[in-house]
């Protein structure tokens, strides 16, 4: 098995080939965000830079990006460019860390772009593992957390309630597979953040945030290393303002996402990490992922399917109750699994999939419908028999939509094949 996952033209895909070291350009440029932070700055770019100096075996710089500071900040950071050759200074009229991070990050020559907070709450010990899977191509993002197994956090219970909210928020509206947004301690590989940060809108807090469900949803690689943290006590950080303007961040991510805004599917096919080739004699590596989740929208929509069908039957008939509720379940069932099972995602070909996913509703309708026909011309049923034999007619409904979904509407080969060359 290669080592390296090829794109369409054979080339490695960004992100997934070793780095290497030897070269006169920096390796690792660590950004420092920095807004009125004339006390810290200078204990923060010490360490850090005796850290490197120490633990590195490759080039480094130290880029602190100053956001429109009022106070000594900017002459404290200059002073220590002149001491030390690694360190540099870029200077923004606006303040936003997201915003610093994207001009630093787009003009770095560096093969790895990282960053940390000033307060230097995250014990350093933990940049080693955080750079060291990216220089070797095993990953394309590297985040910090505080909420993973063997991560060693104080902080008080205002914070750690507030932390583990949001995140519960990401993973309930955004789908988000990763434990920690906001750890101010990240790094990313500098040919991924080239496709990813043009798509990026964010310029304040929420950047971290929208960079990682970009990258999730593009398919990379999201390493995470549990960490020693400290809270800073004299944090300036306005909490309900934060909060706020994420919220806001969520809304327009999923905005962007269902419009197609975000080209989540050319950027997966550009960044994404292909399977590893692995394959069980007769089974399709995806099929058994493919199978658990159709299985789970297929609960949820006969579960859905039943209620609608009970309701409308205290006020239609058996045969039109059950093909209203039947095509609302298939409509949304389709949407589901275009997404969830089978990946489709953007509005490229969802027109043809839902016109698809209506023939094969119509064979599952033919199929209740029929049933529903043979028990009422055979017998008297009662509304408990009609249930009994709507649902397992449902189910073998079901079975049907997953063979035709998967070798007909959502056939991968198909829809290659109807791709522009």
């Amino acid at each position: 098995m290669n080592a390296t996952a090829p794109s369409r033209s054979g080339a490695p895909r960004p992100g997934t080939t070793p780095v290497g070291l030897g070269g006169p350009q920096p390796v690792l440029d660590v950004v420092i965000p920095v807004y009125n932070e004339e006390t810290d700055l200078e204990r923060c770019i010490r360490r850090l830079r005796a850290h490197l100096a120490e633990r590195a075996g490759y080039p480094y710089r130290i880029t602190v990006a100053d956001n429109a500071s009022t106070d000594k900040t900017l002459a404290v950071a200059e002073r220590l460019a002149r001491e030390f050759p690694e360190v540099t200074v870029r200077h923004l009229d606006e303040k936003g860390r997201g915003r610093a991070l994207r001009t630093v990050w787009s003009a770095s020559d560096a093969a790895v772009l990282a960053y940390m907070d000033v307060d230097l709450s995250t014990d350093l010990a933990a940049l080693d593992p955080l750079v060291a899977p990216l220089l070797s191509g095993h990953s394309d993002v590297a985040i910090g957390s505080r909420l993973a197994r063997g991560a060693r956090v104080v902080r008080g219970p205002k914070r750690e309630f507030i932390s583990r909210c949001y995140n519960l928020i990401l993973r309930g509206t955004l789908a988000a597979k990763f434990s920690d947004a906001q750890c101010g301690f990240k790094a990313i590989r500098a040919d991924v953040a080239r496709a990813l940060l043009p798509h990026v809108r964010d310029t304040g807090w929420f950047f971290d945030t929208e960079l990682l469900v970009l990258a999730q949803r593009a398919g990379l690689r999201i390493h995470e290393v549990p960490v020693d943290w400290v809270d800073d006590l004299d944090s300036s950080v306005d909490l309900i303002a934060t909060a706020t303007a994420d919220l806001k961040g969520i809304a327009r991510v999923t905005r962007a996402t269902l419009t197609g805004e975000i080209p989540v599917h050319r950027l997966r096919e550009q960044l994404g990490r292909e399977p590893i080739g692995v394959e069980a004699a007769g089974v399709s590596p995806s099929l058994v992922k493919q199978l658990v989740r159709f299985a789970a929208v297929g609960v949820a929509s006969t579960v859905a399917y039943l209620l609608l069908f009970l309701l409308l039957r205290t006020m239609a008939g058996a045969q039109a109750a059950n093909f209203t509720a039947l095509l609302v379940t298939a409509i949304a069932n389709t949407a589901v699994n275009r997404r969830v099972t089978f990946g489709v995602r953007g509005r490229a070909g969802a027109g043809r999939h839902q016109f698809e996913g209506l023939i094969v509703f119509g064979l599952g309708l033919a199929l209740t419908s029929g049933s529903l026909f043979l028990l009422n011309h055979t017998t008297h049923p009662g509304l408990v028999l009609e249930t009994v034999v709507l649902v397992l007619a449902n189910l073998a409904a079901t079975v049907l939509r997953f063979l035709l979904l998967r070798g007909w509407v959502f056939n991968p080969r198909r829809a290659a094949a109807e791709e522009p060359s």
